[in-house]
């Protein structure tokens, strides 16, 4: 019989060795940070809130989870990055409404929300309204309404970006007979910031004003919710002022197509984790958001949805991008 010769022997147990490896020599998902996009400025209540829910998820998956701040492009900019990113599980971004809304308003659309991205996990929704200084003439929105109505073009107000809450006020003022004009900042932050500073008449913002409206910094007038919430509760809702606006405007985190089920699996469970964790729960509570969370198949199912939701709208409100 012949003899293998030695080199030849050493080569072939190497190879031997390397296929009985065990699959737990594997690399583990995540070995490395992990990167989460919030399109948004700092301090706004989508940063404070994606801020908590890392922390919390950063525990479950045993390495940091790393937020960066990419605001502007009416919170687009995450997703045109992590649309470049490699599938691989260290880049994601918050996905706000203006993702779906985005491509419909463009000749030219820079991404397709149900091809070019990994629908991962749907978190929380927005609590908001209009908001106004506390020395404002308006006391009611019944009242802005009338002013606004009776002073065409007149009336401005701030919203967190072109076309996020915005929405809800060309559809009130298509209901409402009003000519308004909107002034959008690069988050809530800067919004808010402009009202105080007696830069715009309101303020059209998610719930980032909540602890200033406690502490008489803004009063609020009417809320775009489907009901009241606990925290205002003499705060009525633009539906129970007779006008049919609800923006509870739900945002999750996604990733760029093409991902492992099996990393997906992952981040989902962490943030699911994450989503009902205490600490979160309490931080979410300062902005009355509600939950709304959906698995990765629910709220992949949801983006479609959501990408015809937001045809509809730039047609029936002719939206542009400028």
């Amino acid at each position: 019989m012949s003899r293998i010769p030695a080199p030849r022997r050493a080569v072939l147990a190497a190879g031997a060795a390397i296929l009985c490896r065990p699959a737990s020599a594997q690399p583990r998902y995540p070995d490395r940070p992990i990167r989460v996009f919030v399109p948004w400025t700092p301090g706004g209540a989508t940063d404070i809130q994606m801020r908590a829910v890392c922390e919390v998820a950063a525990k479950h998956l045993g390495q940091p989870v790393v937020v960066e701040n990419r605001p502007g492009a009416s919170g687009t900019l995450g997703a045109l990055a992590v649309k470049e990113a490699k599938p691989d599980g260290y880049t994601l971004s918050q996905m706000p409404n203006g993702v779906f809304r985005m491509p419909a308003m463009v000749a030219r659309p820079q991404w397709d929300p149900l091809r070019d991205f990994t629908w991962i996990i749907r978190m929380v929704g927005y609590m908001g309204g209009v908001v106004v200084r506390p020395d404002a003439p308006w006391k009611t929105m019944a009242e802005l309404i009338a002013h606004a109505r009776a002073n065409p073009g007149v009336v401005n107000y701030g919203t967190p970006g072109v076309n996020t809450t915005d929405v809800q006020m060309q559809r009130l003022a298509r209901i409402a007979g009003i000519d308004w004009v909107s002034i959008p900042f690069r988050g809530a932050a800067p919004n808010l910031q402009a009202l105080l500073g007696g830069q715009i008449h309101f303020s059209a913002e998610t719930s980032a004003w909540a602890d200033m409206a406690l502490e008489g910094q803004v009063r609020p007038l009417a809320l775009w919710m489907s009901g009241r919430v606990a925290r205002f509760p003499a705060v009525p809702t633009f539906r129970e002022l007779g006008y049919d606006v609800v923006g509870e405007s739900a945002y999750g985190i996604a990733g760029p197509r093409g991902m492992d089920p099996e990393v997906v699996r992952t981040i989902h469970d962490a943030f699911k984790a994450a989503v009902y964790d205490p600490q979160h729960l309490a931080v979410i509570a300062r902005f009355d958001m509600p939950v709304r969370y959906m698995d990765s198949a629910d709220f992949t199912a949801e983006a479609a949805v959501q990408v015809e939701e937001a045809r509809r709208i730039v047609q029936e409100l002719n939206l542009r991008a400028s």
